[in-house]
């Protein structure tokens, strides 16, 4: 009796196993034979809107695929494939899906899969209807590094401006308590004119980078003769180098046109030679050189002075930066010239380089695009002209 039981027990076992599996066979051909949800297309007007947007457009269906996404939005790095690439974005898409909400949040993200670089985005994440959202992202990346470094060079300009002011108020009040001494009054007001002077020339410093960053590299360029550049470039320094003995030996006659503005390209080679002259010993030269070197000319200011060594190369032309602060002071050195090389070199298309080693002098070599040749200059600084004189082989 107890055998029969089992068997019975075990054939509706069987027969419920395989009713419930005829029954999930069923149900999934069902399943298949429901309608698929279908995605509607995207309007017209809204692609052509989002074709226009400067920024980073990106349109996700309800399962996150992206069905639309602009160039910027991969060169951004927000897409890749058809996946939103960062997870901080896609956890705005999932709020923005769950409230209803239009969110908008800056974010600091990484660049590319690999590598170091970041990017600062404005994303701007909204229901675009029902099935769609749409993600703006706007590349900030720019605009907070300048205001970086407005908010650095407010702080250090306050900083340098503080010294020779506080210095001369200093020595104003020594020279009070020290007029009924001649030998101390002149001691003492030679003191004063060497912290005006420095003040004087850090203020004049701070108005030409200023200028220098305002001014839109758009702007038209003029042939320049590089040969008056040098010229008016080395003037001023050969006084303060004839009291040191110190030679300047400069290229002439070169014959070589530039690209660019007169006054900052004079500007720019000033700055390199009062540097050589400054940081090089009594009785030695500092040479100015020219080479072409096809579509580029290489202007190098050669000094036999202290040198640098490499660990300040990588930060020699940033503002206010100074190898040696104390020799800066003495040289009345305010730590703006090499930085404002480095921003006429690019306002005109070239660069700024240094090769130095301590006990043997420097070099910095300022690269700029020359005037091809057969181009027409109608006088010592000409507006650019593409025109090409006609060869006479007569």
């Amino acid at each position: 009796m107890e055998g029969l039981s089992l068997i019975v027990a075990g054939t509706v076992g069987l027969v419920t196993g395989v009713l419930a599996t005829i029954a999930f066979q069923y149900s999934e051909r069902q399943q298949r034979r429901l309608p698929q949800r279908k995605s509607r297309e995207l309007d017209e007007g809204v692609i052509r809107v989002l074709a226009i947007l400067r920024s980073a457009a990106v349109v996700v269906r309800h399962d996150d695929t992206v069905v639309r996404a602009s160039a910027p939005a991969y060169a951004l790095g927000v897409v890749r494939g058809e996946r939103i690439a960062h997870p901080a974005i896609q956890d705005m898409i999932d709020e923005a899906r769950k409230t209803g909400l239009i969110l908008d949040e800056e974010l600091e993200l990484p660049r590319g899969p690999v590598g170091r670089g970041r990017v600062m985005l404005q994303v701007r994440v909204a229901h675009l209807d029902s099935e769609y959202i749409v993600i703006l992202a706007e590349d900030r990346t720019e605009a907070k590094r300048v205001e970086m470094i407005r908010r650095d060079f407010t702080v250090n300009v306050s900083h340098e401006l503080k010294t020779p002011v506080g210095a001369i108020g200093l020595l104003a009040e020594t020279l009070q308590d020290a007029a009924d001494d001649p030998d101390a009054v002149r001691h003492f007001a030679g003191r004063m004119q060497q912290e005006s002077t420095r003040l004087g020339a850090l203020v004049q410093e701070i108005i030409e980078l200023s200028r220098l960053q305002l001014e839109s590299s758009s702007q038209p360029l003029a042939i320049v003769p590089l040969d008056a550049v040098l010229e008016e470039a080395t003037d001023r320094a050969r006084v303060v180098a004839g009291g040191r003995n110190i030679t300047i030996n400069v290229a002439t006659n070169t014959g070589v046109y530039v690209y660019g503005d007169h006054s900052l390209l004079v500007t720019a080679v000033r700055n390199l030679v009062d540097n050589a002259v400054a940081y090089s010993p009594e009785s030695t030269t500092v040479g100015v050189g020219v080479k072409r070197n096809e579509d580029l000319v290489e202007i190098s200011v050669v000094d036999q002075g202290i040198g640098i060594s490499t660990e300040h190369q990588q930060r020699i032309f940033e503002r206010f930066y100074r190898v040696d602060p104390a020799r800066s002071r003495a040289t009345g050195g305010t730590g703006l010239g090499l930085s404002i090389v480095k921003h006429v070199a690019a306002d005109h298309g070239g660069d700024v380089s240094i090769w130095s080693k301590p006990g043997h002098g420097s070099t910095f070599t300022l690269r700029i695009p020359a005037v091809a040749d057969g181009v027409v200059h109608t006088g010592p600084s000409a507006p650019a002209d593409t025109d090409h004189e006609e060869e006479n082989d007569a």
